[in-house]
């Protein structure tokens, strides 16, 4: 998918340059400036964590002239606090006591650096590298199919939407399948959503099975010859075993119908839910073959370290987040800005 978007930026970039529109200087401070705002934007979003976190390690090392016992446990219990988790938890603290003894640590600064350093190392050696705009695919798949997983209540509607705004926006043909067929008003809430990206969608009455709906999108998709397939799913609770019977019903149609398919299948996880995020994401990479994960509401909560929970112990990468309500509030996912910004 990212190799769509980065498809069309050259080109545009291409057009421009023959076209004189625009020199590379004017198209290079454009770039900048919106980097700038998305950094500040990003910034914002997890200040609640930032916050948490600093004041918590400012309380513990309060005077205090050296790092003991007493002061790990209290950093243990304000890392666990922050949803980062316990297998993170433990990899800082062995860092930090190892760091300790060869007396590389011995004030809150080089211990931020440490942590830093650690939570760094696990986003981005999780799978793919936890970077979505690095992610490979076939450019000459058509269409591209993009599944979209999540339990009611995580914002899996509103992310579509916003996905769809996204892709399209590169230049690419974007069609939106509305397969939760079981929740009341499910079609209806992504068909605003369509509206709003102005992308199309196909659609039937509740009730229906979700793998026919998927077959004539399937079907849809090829004779529009659409770049980019995004499919709904159905949002039951993640424990229920005809819910997960449906995701591998699906997956076989589209890779019935379309070599490879889903390629890329997205999980959408409340950041407010912390933990028991974790053990939904737990339950669907079960059975849906998850390859990334979308974290919403991540500037409602002061426990982000869930993001890091997620790269650690299940090896998926975070492809995005969302910020916000408005159909650009979705940001792809920077681990180097992320870690930074819990410190800063």
């Amino acid at each position: 998918m990212a190799l769509f978007w980065r498809r069309n930026r050259e080109d545009k970039f291409s057009s421009s340059v023959l076209g004189l529109d625009k020199s590379i200087e004017e198209l290079q401070a454009q770039e900048a400036a919106v980097e700038r705002e998305l950094g500040q934007r990003f910034s914002k979003a997890i200040e609640k964590t930032r916050d948490s976190i600093n004041n918590r390690l400012d309380t513990i090392f309060e005077g205090r002239k050296q790092i003991d016992d007493q002061l790990l446990d209290e950093l243990e219990e304000m890392l666990i606090s922050t949803d980062i988790g316990v297998q993170t938890t433990m990899q800082i603290l062995e860092a930090i006591r190892k760091g300790v003894s060869r007396q590389e640590i011995n004030d809150i600064d080089a211990l931020k650096a440490t942590m830093k350093r650690e939570l760094l190392d696990i986003l981005q050696h999780s799978k793919d590298h936890g970077v979505a705009s690095e992610m490979s695919v076939d450019a000459g798949i058509k269409p591209y199919v993009l599944m979209v997983v999540g339990v009611n209540g995580v914002g899996k509607t509103t992310t579509i939407g916003k996905l769809s705004q996204r892709i399209k926006d590169e230049g690419n043909d974007v069609l939106i399948c509305a397969a939760d067929t079981f929740r009341a008003a499910a079609s209806d809430q992504l068909e605003i959503w369509a509206g709003r990206a102005g992308v199309p969608i196909v659609q039937q009455k509740q009730g229906t099975d979700p793998a026919a709906v998927l077959f004539d999108a399937l079907q849809s998709a090829k004779s529009r010859n659409s770049d980019v397939l995004i499919v709904d799913t159905a949002g039951r609770l993640h424990n229920k075993a005809n819910l997960m019977a449906e995701l591998e019903k699906m997956k076989r149609i589209a890779g019935r119908e379309v070599s490879g398919a889903p390629h890329e299948t997205l999980l959408v996880l409340d950041a407010v839910t912390g933990q028991n995020g974790l053990e939904q994401a737990r339950q669907f990479t079960k059975v849906a073959d998850v390859t990334g994960v979308v974290l919403t509401k991540l500037d409602g909560t002061a426990k982000g370290g869930i993001a890091v929970a997620i790269s650690k112990e299940l090896n998926l990468p975070i492809r995005y987040v969302g910020i916000g309500e408005q159909v650009d509030d979705l940001m792809v996912f920077d681990a180097e800005n992320y870690v930074n910004g819990l410190f800063n």
